[in-house]
């Protein structure tokens, strides 16, 4: 069985001030999360995680902690839409917290941020096994208006495109 991982950086690092308790909290539970005295630098050495188990109590007070506006929507309309359709005597809450999530709780940082106008995130993918499909990695772009991102795969088609090798009926020729 071959294991796959995609080591993930956030940069450049958060500043403190800018992150809700909420998004941190999130966050947090996504990534490792490291103060290095000038921001907050998230990475997981082996993936995002795509679901996560935090227990309701700290979520709650988070959420009361975060002021809701529309630059904190991303992490409080997450939350408040999945505590909404959970019981409440669930002590340990499931979260799907796929890329998106990450990603948009990060594009809302930005947004506020005085400091940052962008932030990236570095993948990269690999596996236990030498397996065509478990290398190569990707970027993302995280601007107030936008996410934007390239896979190694989307760049080697580029290139493709550049050298007119993706026309098959140039091979004929």
């Amino acid at each position: 069985m071959t294991d796959y991982f995609s080591p993930t950086v956030i940069q450049p690092a958060i500043p403190v001030a800018d992150i809700t308790p909420l998004e941190r909290l999130l966050l947090s539970h996504i990534f490792h999360v490291e103060d290095r005295g000038d921001g907050l630098f998230f990475y997981e050495d082996e993936g995002p995680a795509a679901a996560i188990w935090p227990d309701r109590a700290p979520l709650e007070a988070a959420l009361a902690q975060s002021p809701v506006t529309i630059n904190t929507g991303a992490a409080a309309n997450f939350v408040i839409e999945q505590l909404d359709r959970i019981p409440a005597d669930n002590v340990e809450i499931e979260l799907d917290v796929s890329d998106m999530v990450w990603k948009s709780i990060l594009q809302d940082i930005v947004r506020r941020s005085k400091s940052l106008r962008y932030v990236t995130a570095v993948s990269s993918f690999t596996a236990s096994k030498m397996r065509p499909d478990g290398f190569g990695g990707m970027a993302v772009l995280i601007t107030p208006k936008a996410i934007v991102g390239k896979s190694t795969n989307d760049i080697i088609e580029d290139f493709l495109a550049e050298a007119h090798l993706d026309d098959p009926t140039a091979l004929a020729a």
